[in-house]
């Protein structure tokens, strides 16, 4: 298993988290990921917002900004509860692995 294999729900829970406070798209969201160290091209992200989609977490729609065709996505009511449950689980498991790290 690669660390790529480990951060990939980070990853799709870190796009849930944008979608649920504001209207998010594909540039936006590599942009603000790779500000995490997440270095992800449009053939990676755009399938990740797709399935993410097709699963019912994310509502998409396009809209015209000038010139440019822009699809955003917003989290969907599912999605909230994913989301709202995920951060519980993660908040969880994640005190488990920096309980027992060395200081």
């Amino acid at each position: 298993m690669s660390d790529r294999d480990l951060c990939t729900g980070l990853i799709r829970l870190h796009v849930l988290h944008h979608a649920a406070t504001a209207p998010i798209y594909g540039q936006e969201m590599m942009e603000e990921l790779s500000h995490h160290g997440y270095r992800l091209s449009p053939g990676t992200l755009y399938p990740m917002l797709h399935g993410l989609e097709m699963k019912g977490y994310l509502k998409s729609s396009r809209g015209r900004n000038g010139k440019v065709t822009r699809r955003t996505c917003r989290l969907s009511v599912k999605g909230q509860r994913a989301l709202q449950g995920a951060k519980a689980r993660v908040g969880e498991l994640f005190g488990d692995l920096f309980d027992d790290a060395p200081v």
